[in-house]
């Protein structure tokens, strides 16, 4: 008799995300007229830089001659692409990180949800809590968690993110088991909060002295404009050996329907056998990179490498400062209107306060929907601690934000 993993069945309802697309389709279809302005999901909605356009019509030319046509490439990425970030990226900014220790992905969603198939099902799993749902689902279905109960699950460290710790949290003090593999994301999804390099210290302190790991998710590293804000976890004094950083060219440069993102993992970054031994995590992920993934394909990778030229560089900025100046408008707008307003300013999500509306995060969401037409992210479905917040993003064009902002302006 063939079973099923039974961890599937502790999850929680369905993907926050699949469930307001349900949730939008319904409404459409019961108002076929209605215009909706989607502010919920992080997708962009401009068009890739054109230095990008350019790399890839290009690579594609290539795959049409016999001379110039490639068939499998590396699984870790190809040269040209690794050397690029290893540059651009880290050692522009003083960090060491070579070529050898980035692996190319199709998607920072993927490397976070995959990097847990590493480390054994007993260990003690910490997330912020507003959380990006995968970190959570992801241990679930492996078995380290025990049953949802008040909305948590059970044998997960929360670690809350509130308005009284800026959203940061600090590293716990009063655990019994002290944490062994802990999910950090700044900028934040969902809270656009960021951590200073003192803090970020502690938590690379903390992992140190426990013979923990960090898992970061820098996804949104290219919003940050202040340089004295940490833009990598590298460049924490001993994060190489307690740190494994994710990121992406979704967001920066337009790569949601492309697909090409990448994880760094340092040689030096260690895990433990059950004897206490030191094991490399770099060779590890290797091996399991090679064995369940066949690379991203040429083109797209050329494409990538084109970001980092002086035109693709360029044109990244002007994209992303454009979602930049939509947050400014966000931020200001929802502020006159009286929510309480956080993010925004080096990230492309917007964290507003609304239980000033006297509704929960869905009656907030679903009253949005029907009343003005837009979608925005209930908070609780990013944990406990998002119930009273919504989130918007930043991901439109201005028009369509301005027209949102206008049509909030009434009795929500």
């Amino acid at each position: 008799m063939i079973r099923i993993n039974a961890n599937y069945q502790k999850l929680h309802a369905s993907y926050l995300f699949s469930d307001i697309a349900t949730r939008v389709a319904a409404f459409q279809a019961e108002h076929p007229g209605a215009r909706i302005i989607k502010m919920g999901i992080g997708d962009i909605t401009r068009a890739l830089p054109s230095a990008c356009v350019a790399a890839f019509h290009s690579a594609v030319d290539e795959m049409a001659s016999d001379e110039t046509f490639r068939g499998y490439g590396p699984e870790q990425g190809y040269e040209f692409l690794r050397t690029a970030i290893a540059t651009a990226e880290f050692r522009s900014r003083g960090v060491d990180i070579s070529a050898d220790e980035v692996f190319i992905s199709d998607g920072a969603k993927c490397d976070t949800g995959n990097i847990q198939e590493l480390f054994s099902t007993d260990v003690v799993v910490a997330v912020q809590d507003p959380v990006y749902p995968v970190y959570v689902d992801t241990n679930v279905m492996a078995g380290r968690t025990g049953e949802w109960r008040r909305g948590r699950y059970e044998g997960m460290v929360y670690l809350e993110s509130t308005e009284k710790n800026g959203f940061v949290p600090e590293p716990p003090v009063d655990l019994v088991d002290p944490i062994d593999l802990v999910y950090l994301c700044f900028p934040n999804n969902p809270t656009g909060s960021v951590a200073t390099k003192e803090q970020l210290q502690r938590w690379v302190d903390y992992a140190i002295e426990h013979k923990a790991l960090l898992l970061f998710d820098a996804a949104y590293v290219a919003f940050i404009r202040d340089d004295s804000i940490p833009h990598s976890i590298f460049e924490i004094p001993g994060a190489r050996e307690v740190a494994i950083e994710f990121r992406s060219f979704s967001k920066s440069a337009g790569f949601t329907g492309t697909r090409c993102a990448y994880t760094i993992i340092p040689k030096s970054c260690r895990a433990f056998s059950s004897d206490g031994a030191s094991v490399a995590i770099h060779e590890l992920w290797n091996r399991r990179h090679t064995t369940k993934f066949n690379g991203v394909s040429y083109p797209v990778q050329r494409a990538a490498e084109a970001v980092f030229s002086p035109e693709g560089a360029k044109q990244t900025r002007e994209l992303i400062d454009y979602y930049l100046e939509n947050a400014s408008v966000i931020r200001e707008r929802l502020s006159e209107l009286g929510f309480r307003v956080y993010g925004g300013l080096h990230s492309p999500y917007i964290w507003a306060g609304a239980e000033s509306r006297r509704t929960d995060s869905w009656e907030f969401f679903d009253r949005l929907l029907h009343k003005a037409h837009v979608v925005c992210t209930p908070g609780s479905g990013f944990g406990a601690c998002g119930e009273g917040y919504v989130r918007f993003s930043a991901f439109n064009d201005r028009a369509s934000v301005d027209e949102a902002m206008s049509r909030m302006s009434g009795d929500l």
